[in-house]
């Protein structure tokens, strides 16, 4: 499974909405409420030969009440241990 981040940015008073919407729909592992130029930062997993531009533009842009989408995709993860 390859994990990458999405920063949400929702229309104003809709990130409750997105928030819940993306937890119903069950593709985020985790589902974070920010402070800044987005609102929300979604963190998902898909197999490794799922097009993650294609992910985000079918199952997350076209949810009602986001306004723009920040993709961050990463190569390491460090930990303790």
């Amino acid at each position: 499974m390859v994990p990458f981040f999405v920063q949400i940015k929702c229309k104003l008073g809709q990130s409750y909405t997105v928030a819940n919407a993306l937890a119903e729909a069950e593709i985020a592992s985790e589902i974070y409420s920010t402070a800044g130029q987005y609102d929300l930062l979604v963190k998902f997993y898909v197999d490794k030969d799922t097009d993650i531009g294609h992910f985000v533009n079918e199952k997350v842009q076209v949810l009602p009440g986001i306004q723009d989408t920040l993709t961050i995709i990463t190569f390491k993860a460090f930990g303790a241990g």
